[in-house]
């Protein structure tokens, strides 16, 4: 099967990789990273408006706000923070282990400083208060009201630097230092205007009025008033970080408290650990010595993905992890290949070295095909996707290819060393014995009754309208607390629509005791906390999620998108393999049935659609199509050696052949998918939920599906 001299260069290869796999990921718990919605954070999409800047120095302008946002951020002592330009006008934040939803209001803030003076004539001001304010002023609020000419004399430009200073009183203040230009300015606005108030406006603000007692000349000076130490500390980060080149919005948010990222660790370990555990030991039980190959190579499998996502520095997210368990389920699809192909080369009495060198030589095709068209599915979720569906992109991509490299190289080397250290059978239990159903018959009747189910899932999806998206596309705000004592939803909502809140819903959050899931179109998290505290012991803050309408609307558009280049991507590939556009389209049919019932379904079970259920439907795309192709290419082998049969006999006897490999391929899908559902938690619930769906309609799609449409496109009869 393999040369002795070629089997100890496998040797080498196998035993180098896990060393260094070994070394790259230990110690697991400091060389993996992990994302925002595991050990907490905020993630922060800040638009720039650069509406009013031209054109030629929009890019600089971007640049500069960069640099400005990296500033105030490091005025907190945040580490680690993540700063990028994201499209042509945002910028993305990313905050690991900060929940303090203050940064975000310091991030936008343009950081706009003036010094004006205040005007005294009485009968202005009183006409000013009486609603008639003299052209060329404003009537601000400080202390009451005050009028304030317009035009500053002195700008934030002016300022050379500014820092947190006390009075004789211990009082904190802000002291200033002026440029060499400013100074003059000031020093020429103070000796004119001695006996004065000058108002330092902050962001529209009048953060002090002070009356100039003298000409200041050397270019320093203080501004006083009721100033905590913090609110001091506040003025003095916007001041040195300098105005923003632009204005920024906030766009998307993603706040996760650590409390809630512990429990996603918790559940997503658990939910794959009970996945690994259910498929090692049906595939144990099922292949017997072949399981214990399949279970080796899971192994290394696993151990291969951790070390690639540290090596090409990934960072694992939640939909990472439940990447790496989906990955875990398809991985075994390749070794059922393998060991049905043969039982297949034994039942025709072939010797077992002979059976397993030509099930490795047949399969390979099969493998290859079948994983790719996964592959691109995901790629495309990777193109479109951001943050953590990225991340579930990034651990399928990973986790589909290393599994063909251990299920064909190091599967091949573990049964080569197996022959020569004397293995002579190989058992296996069968609980699909060779079948000679009519699986074509009722066609006509599944694709009516495809139809059917199409037909209601889509009406159970539309009839909803907008109220079967999440945020994620709509737009609005999702907030998460735990509170204590643990509170009735009612008492909640009675609470909060006291409080002068309208168009909540308000849910619990039944990973955590005592949680609460709020659901707003407005930004209302800070009035919402501070609400909550006043009447519960204890509020924690486990989520805030905000999506700005443009962004939802984007998010959207690049889902459709992912969908749509997926499936062309999917039908091309297929056709350019198989030569025949009837095939290509059949199976394409055959996903998008599957893809549809499975939308449809999350919509009649009240899940709503998010970033999340958009990548369970290109999963479910990439793993049907899969299925199908496993068929046609037993197709495009046994058809020169049924040359005389009909097409209905050829595809009859494809899916006899073939049906047992589906058959035990989705019942390991089905148990590690199945974990997620009952251990991953509520973030994965409806995402598990639909990949459900999906595979157990992509079983009877590929087989009453395809096939018959193939059948009905070829005019083709029994």
């Amino acid at each position: 099967m393999i040369r002795n001299a070629d089997l100890k260069i496998r040797y080498i290869i196998i035993g180098a990789l896990v060393i260094f796999s070994a070394l790259a990921i230990y110690p697991l718990n400091k060389k993996i990273n992990l994302g925002l919605d595991l050990k907490g954070g905020m993630y922060v999409l800040l638009r720039a408006d650069t509406s009013s800047v031209p054109a030629a120095q929009v890019n600089d302008a971007m640049n500069g706000a960069i640099e400005k946002v990296r500033t105030r951020i490091d005025s907190f002592g945040v580490k680690e923070t993540s700063i990028q330009i994201q499209g042509d006008n945002s910028i993305l934040v990313q905050l690991p282990g900060v929940v303090d939803r203050e940064i975000i209001t310091k991030l936008r803030e343009v950081g706009k400083l003036e010094f004006n003076l205040v005007e005294e004539d009485k009968e202005k001001f009183e006409a000013a208060v009486k609603g008639s304010v003299p052209a060329g002023y404003e009537l601000k609020d400080y202390k009451g009201a005050i009028l304030i000419r317009k035009g500053a004399s002195l700008v934030g430009a002016d300022l050379a630097q500014s820092s947190v200073g006390f009075d004789q009183y211990g009082t904190p203040n802000v002291r200033l230092q002026f440029t060499a230009e400013g100074a003059k300015k000031f020093a020429k606005v103070t000796e004119e205007n001695v006996g004065k108030q000058l108002a330092i406006i902050l962001d529209g603000k009048v953060m002090s009025a002070p009356a100039i007692r003298e000409a200041i000349m050397s270019g320093q000076a203080e501004i006083t008033g009721d100033f905590t130490l913090d609110e001091s500390r506040t003025i003095v980060s916007v001041l040195n970080s300098g105005a923003l080149p632009v204005p920024l919005v906030v766009e998307e948010e993603r706040t996760v408290g650590p409390l809630l990222g512990s429990d996603s660790i918790t559940k997503g370990i658990n939910a794959c650990l009970l996945g690994a555990a259910l498929v090692f030991i049906f595939m144990l039980a099922y292949y017997f010595m072949g399981g214990v190959v399949a279970d080796i190579c899971l192994v290394f499998n696993i151990l291969f993905t951790l070390a690639a996502l540290n090596i090409l520095k990934a960072t694992l997210t939640l939909p990472g992890i439940a990447g790496m368990i989906l990955a875990l389920g398809m991985a075994v699809d390749a070794n059922v290949l393998i060991f049905e192909r043969i039982r297949d080369e034994l039942t025709a009495n072939k010797p077992l070295g002979a059976a397993i060198k030509n099930s490795f030589d047949r399969t390979f095709l099969t493998i290859f095909d079948s994983n790719l068209t996964t592959i691109i599915a995901a790629a495309f979720l990777f193109i479109f996707g951001t943050g953590p569906i990225r991340g579930f992109a990034t651990t399928l991509i990973l986790g589909i290819l290393i599994s063909m490299f251990t299920a064909i190289f190091v599967g091949k080397t573990i049964f080569a060393t197996m022959l020569k250290g004397g293995l002579k059978k190989m058992p296996m239990l069968q609980f699909f014995p060779a079948s000679k159903i009519d699986f074509l018959k009722p066609r006509y009747i599944c694709l009516v009754f495809s139809t059917i189910v199409i037909a209601v899932s889509m009406y159970g999806f539309l009839s909803k309208g907008e109220a079967v998206y999440s945020i994620d596309f709509k737009g609005g705000q999702v907030l998460e607390y735990k509170l204590t004592p643990a509170p009735a939803i009612e008492d909640v909502r009675k609470i909060l629509l006291d409080a002068g809140f309208s168009g909540l819903t308000i849910q619990d959050f039944k990973d955590v005791k005592g949680g609460i899931n709020i659901k707003s179109k407005e930004d209302i998290a800070d009035k919402t906390e501070e609400v909550l505290k006043k009447n519960y012991k204890e509020v924690v803050r486990l989520r805030v999620d905000k999506v700005g309408p443009t962004v939802g609307a984007l998010l959207k558009t690049k889902a459709l998108w992912a969908i749509i280049l997926s499936l062309i991507g999917i039908l091309t590939y297929v056709f350019i393999r198989f030569k025949h556009f009837d095939f290509a389209l059949a199976g394409v049919i055959a996903l998008l049935h599957d893809v549809l019932i499975a939308l449809g379904f999350c919509a009649l079970f009240g899940y709503e659609v998010d970033l999340l259920i958009v990548t369970a439907l290109l999963t479910i795309a990439g793993y049907s199509i899969n299925d199908t192709i496993v068929i046609y290419d037993r197709i495009r082998e046994i058809a020169p050696r049924m040359h005389k049969a009909s097409t209905y006999q050829i595809l009859n006897q494809a899916l006899n052949n073939t049906f047992s490999r589906t058959i035990i391929t989705s019942l390991t899908v089905f148990f590690v998918t199945l974990a997620m559902y009952l251990l991953g938690g509520q973030a994965l619930k409806g995402f598990s939920f639909v990949l459900l769906v999906g595979f157990i309609s992509g079983v009877y799609s590929t087989i009453y599906v395809a096939s018959a449409l193939v059948l009905v496109f070829r005019g083709a009869k029994a």
